[in-house]
Parts: structure tokens; sequence; C-alpha cells
């Protein structure tokens, strides 16, 4: 498992690498009767061979024929390991799989259901009270709201108590979120019934309105649901970086709703869980999943989100993100921040994949690390060969074939914010700061590939972050 592990950086990027030669091969493959390559001067010394004529049509559509099959493959697969936990009976291996939940729980009222809200919160005395001011403005309030104080050295317990919720101080906590969450769940879950939902939210994120009606409302019209993710859009405010992630969060949210709801990872800024769930995770850990026996959440993750949807997904749990539950998260003020924050994220995912293995569950996973590993790899060569067409012509060409390409991917920018506002389709328009901004993303995937093959000890970084005073509804 170790060796996995170690491993898993560069059997992705190595998979990629592949897959991108091959589809290399497959446009540039040169035939009879095309214009031979002419050779230009790269800073008078080096020489460089290009084409000038676009690849033919047969080889084109080969090209996409081999990318639409891997992704119609991938599609293919999931539904039917999906299909197969959900219909399973299985009560070792998938104890949370949706007919074996609905059989279980067949002709039995469990109550209304019900919500505690656990909030994890380090040091959090400038974002706390925004977000308890949503909780309690919720059209459906929550029955019970407790402050996770992780060894805070502010005013983070005071302000929580002031607004009328419990707070439960975590002792001698060495483990960060995911130490402080297990021990509060240990005290919280044993009085917990069916429909006495457990939700987990983020101290720095405010909810919609209708966020915990529309979970209700989930849970109570499907048992078999084991969880309820929320869909995150970011706050207002931060200059361009804050747009840049903006644009992010408002692309995820279009894929999600093209998905209706079958979410990748639980986010942590919200997710409601049933009792049921936390309590299997907790029972499987150390025997069908990682980690120390008892605990809820891994504490050796650096993505405890992620971690649990992995663990949900082994177990059989049917997990949404429905596009009704919205939340707004703050985004990261500077680079600095940006780049701990998704350090901290990737490494974390790739932790968990070497931890999981290969299994039904995280087929998709590895399959999405090579689409990331891929695409890295398309936009460095799409960057380096511009580079290398800039410094090889004496004069600027234009290349009907890539400019055409050019604009249909500056289309498809546009129309995939087109929900953020005219912000959010100005700056998809002008294209070239949101590729500065996806290779800033791709060199942080990179060094958390590098890191884990080499074995780099990983570290969590909390950024401590100051209210924007901008804060809107999704």
């Amino acid at each position: 498992m170790r060796g996995l592990q170690r491993a898993v950086g560069l059997v992705i990027i190595g998979t990629a690498a592949l897959g991108a030669a091959l589809l290399w091969w497959a446009v540039s493959d040169t035939r009879s009767g095309q214009a031979e390559p002419s050779d230009g001067i790269v800073f008078g010394v080096w020489h460089l061979l290009y084409d000038t004529e676009a690849p033919t049509l047969p080889t084109l559509a080969f090209a996409a024929g081999l990318a639409l099959l891997f992704a119609a493959g991938v599609a293919v697969l999931e539904r039917r390991i999906a299909n197969r936990a959900r219909r399973s009976e299985d009560g070792d291996s998938l104890p949370l799989s949706p007919k074996r939940v609905m059989a279980e729980t067949r002709g039995v009222f469990h109550g209304p259901v019900t919500l505690t809200v656990l909030v994890p919160a380090h040091n959090e005395e400038a974002a706390i009270r925004g977000t308890l001011e949503s909780l309690l403005a919720q059209s459906h309030p929550p029955e019970r709201i407790i402050v996770v104080a992780d060894n805070c050295t502010d005013d983070t317990p005071a302000i929580a108590r002031s607004m009328g919720v419990e707070v439960f101080e975590t002792v001698a906590n060495k483990h960060k979120k995911a130490g402080g969450l297990n021990q509060c769940l240990k005290q919280v879950l044993p009085g917990q019934g069916e429909n006495d939902l457990v939700m987990v939210m983020d101290a720095d994120t405010s909810l919609d309105p209708g966020f915990l009606a529309a979970v209700v409302r989930r849970m109570t019209d499907d048992r078999a649901l084991m969880a309820v993710g929320g869909l995150f859009y970011g706050e207002e405010g931060k200059g361009l970086i804050g747009q840049f992630q903006r644009n992010e969060y408002t692309r995820y949210g279009r894929d999600l709703r093209r998905r209706r709801g079958r979410v990748f990872v639980l986010t942590g800024t919200a997710t409601a869980f049933r009792p049921r769930a936390l309590r299997a995770v907790a029972e499987q850990r150390g025997k069908i999943l990682p980690g120390v026996p008892g605990d809820v959440y891994d504490t050796l993750v650096l993505t405890e989100d992620n971690e649990i949807t992995l663990a949900l997904k082994t177990l059989g749990g049917l997990i949404v993100s429905p596009s009704d539950c919205t939340v707004v998260t703050e985004v990261m003020p500077t680079w600095r921040a940006l780049w701990a924050q998704r350090l901290r994220w990737q490494r974390g995912a790739l932790e968990n994949l070497g931890e999981y293995g290969m299994r039904p569950a995280t087929f998709r996973y590895w399959a999405q690390q090579l689409g990331i590993g891929y695409g890295v790899i398309a936009l460095f060569a799409y960057l380096l060969l511009m580079f290398l067409m800039m410094t090889s012509f004496d004069q600027w060409v234009w290349f009907p074939f890539w400019v055409g390409t050019g604009l249909i991917f500056t289309a498809e920018r546009i129309i995939t914010v087109w929900r953020g506002g005219w912000k959010a389709r100005l700056l998809a328009a002008t294209l070239f700061p949101e590729l500065t901004y996806a290779l800033f993303l791709d060199i942080v995937y990179l060094k958390g590939i590098i890191d884990m093959s080499v074995g780099r000890q990983a570290a969590w970084k909390h950024v401590v972050q100051t209210p924007s005073g901008n804060r809107v509804e999704a």
C-alpha cells in the first residue's frame, strides 16, 4: 500500500503522458500528398520543423473519436459500478447500499428529520459571526448548533456563546479539523436516531436561506440518501484572484447541475450526513476503510472531505449535491494562500487514492486524475508551441485551423461562466488571464505529484481569513 501511495503520482502522470503522445501522433500524422514541413530558425541557432497545413479530416476524426471513446468508456463503467452498488444486498462490503438501507427502514417511522450542525473553527473570530447568522436565519432553522472550537487562542468561543449556540472545546487535539470533529462526534452520535441528521459546516461559509429546508426535503423523500452536500460559490471581493476562483467554482457548479447532483466530492463547506452513514464509516475503519477504528474522520489525511466521500462510496452510500443547496464560501485573498490551499487539496486527493488503491469506488477518481494530468500536458504543449512559433517566424502568421480552435475554446470559457455575471464573462472573454490562472493550478498539480512521488512530508496549512463584507446569496 505504501508503495502504491508513493508511486500513484508517477502512475498518473506517466499514463497521461502516454495518452497525450498517442493523440499527438494521431493529429500530427503526415500523409503523402501534404505539403512538406517548413524549417524555421529559433533564436538564430535552433531549428524547428512545423507544418503549415491543418491535420486531415480523417486524422482529426480519429483523434476526436479516441478522446470520446475514453470519455464514454469512463461514463459507462461508472454507471455500471454505481448501479451494482445501489442494488447490492451485501451487508459486509456494502452496508450502506440503497437496496439494503431501504429494506431495513421499510415500514418504520423514525420521527421527523432534525438537524444538528457542527461548525469546526480554529481562530475564526473574523468569520464565525456571519456563519452563525446564516444558520440562525434559515427558513428551516437547525435544532442544535455546536461550534467545535479547536485550540482557539482568539474570541471564537466567546462570540459563539454570545449568539446562543453551544461550544465544544477540544481537549489536547493534535489532529486539526478531523481530530476535533472526531472528539465531538463521539459525544453527539450516540444520541442520534435514523432521521437526526448531522451537518458539518466550515466556519467561513454562509448558507443560502433555503439550504437546510432543501436538505430536510431531500432526506425526507429518500430514505436511502446518506449525505447531501452543498453547491458552493465564491464570495464577492478579493480582486482579480477572487474572480478567478469564482469563475472556477461557477464552472464546477455547472458540471454538477449537468450531472444532476452526482457529486465528485462532498464539500467541506457544508454537508449533511445520516448518523447511520457516520457510524458505518467509524465501524469499518481499519477493515474495509483506512484509518483508526472508531474514528469517523481519518486524521492522517490532508483533505477530510475528499476522504469521507471515498469512504461513503466504498460502503455503497448514495450521496448528492443538488442545485437547491447552495453556499457562499470565502476565496483565498493572495496567491500564496491559494497555493497553500490548492497544494493541500491536490496532495490530499492523490494520497487518498494511494490509501484506497484501485477499487470500484475509486475508478472515477483515477480517471479524473488522468484527465487532469493530460490537461496539464496539453496546456504546457500549447503554450510551448505558441512560444516557438512566435520566435521562429519573421512575422505573425494566422493559421485558420488554430484560430478557429481558439474561438471555440473562448466561446466555451464564456458560456460556462455565464451565470457568474458580466465580470465573469469579461474575464473569460480575455482568455489569456484565465490561461495564466490555469497554468498556476497546473504547476500546483505538478508540485503535488513530485512531492508525493519523492515521499516529501505534507503539511496542513491554516489560512486565517478576513471578512470581505461583500457576501452575496448564490
